[in-house]
């Protein structure tokens, strides 16, 4: 019998996500492969415990990600759970590839190429080729993807406006039509999410690795304009590409944003975990927990690629923490200082 995780809404929409959501990047065999029987099992441990949210892309493993996720989900009820997906890249079809290699990050066999494309036509496109790829007859949440001065450098302008003046139009008429329904942006920046706040209506933000334990920067601004518009956050890459749930001590080195992690972060989470030892707490079950404490925050989504990251990332979600040590966390600077903290939500409640 599945085990009921907390449903929290997606902002106004009527929609309900669990607090802790399946990333499906791992499923498109990002970085490594990963075997049709284990993405199964996966998927299998992750409904089994009552997992309920899903997150994919066509970028994931070039197709990859959402064939397999759409064949795991067409068995069950299309009402009992949450899906996502991203659009702002097609797939172009290509002769030759290695299927063991590394291509934009993934071990993908699947025989095409991304292109970027954030038209009104484009998102159409990738629409429609999401629901053939996943087989299903309908997404609840679509996401503007990877839009951004990080992604697109000196072309941002141009992108943003792309995304605005037609990306934007086709979500609004797929949302008016029913077709789907929320929308919003997946990106690795919270500034692209605010300015994208001025130019639409949208309900939700996929924000991967800004609001983490490490870092609190979207707190400024961000996060309480979202909060007071009524607008859900969706927080991925809570680990922070990995430095949160490796810590510092092990034998290789740690990640922190896709890249070898820089001495003032490794010194950051060195303090971090002296007070984990201390309170005898995970580091990445509370990197987990930290961001359900804000109030805008609806869902949180690790990457989840084995039914061993699916035991591991329910049992950070249930670990106990006491409050004395997120309190001890914001005496020593660690976290801002106008951080929500779980041990406030859990008292208010």
């Amino acid at each position: 019998m599945a085990t009921a995780l907390i449903k929290r809404p997606l902002g106004t929409v009527g929609i309900q996500v669990t607090e802790l959501g399946f990333g499906c990047a791992g499923l498109g065999n990002l970085y490594r492969e990963v075997s049709a029987e284990a993405a199964v099992e996966a998927l299998d441990a992750a409904w089994g415990q009552g997992v309920r949210f899903f997150d994919t892309a066509p970028y994931y493993g070039f197709g990859l990600s959402e064939v397999r996720l759409g064949d795991h989900l067409r068995s069950f009820d299309r009402n009992s759970f949450v899906l996502s997906t991203k659009v702002g890249r097609l797939l172009a079809p290509t002769e030759r590839i290695d299927g063991g290699a590394l291509r934009h990050g993934f071990r993908s066999p699947m025989p095409f190429e991304p292109v970027y494309d954030y038209s009104y036509d484009g998102v159409m496109r990738s629409f429609e080729a999401s629901l053939e790829r996943l087989g299903l007859e309908r997404i609840d949440l679509l996401l503007l993807h990877d839009i951004g001065e990080a992604t697109h450098g000196p072309n941002h302008p141009a992108v943003f406006a792309e995304a605005m003046d037609g990306g934007y139009r086709a979500l609004e008429a797929l949302r008016r039509d029913g077709s789907v329904r929320a929308v919003g942006v997946g990106v690795n920046e919270w500034e692209v999410c605010d300015q994208a706040m001025a130019h639409g209506d949208f309900d939700c933000f996929l924000l991967a690795g800004r609001y983490t334990l490490l870092e609190q920067g979207a707190l400024d601004c961000f996060l309480p304009r979202c909060a007071a518009e009524n607008v859900a956050v969706i927080v991925g890459g809570p680990y922070n590409s990995g430095i949160l749930a490796t810590g510092v001590d092990g034998g290789r080195p740690p990640y922190y944003n896709y890249a070898p992690a820089p001495k003032p972060v490794l010194e950051r989470v060195r303090r971090i975990q002296g007070f984990c030892r201390e309170f005898d707490v995970h580091l990445a079950a509370a990197a987990l927990q930290f961001p359900l404490a804000h109030p805008a925050v609806a869902s949180v989504i690790p990457g989840l690629a084995s039914s061993g990251d699916v035991d591991q990332a329910l049992a950070f979600y249930r670990h106990p923490i006491p409050g004395a040590f997120w309190k001890a966390l914001r005496d020593a600077g660690l976290v801002h200082p106008q951080a929500p903290l779980p041990s406030q939500r859990e008292a208010a409640a």
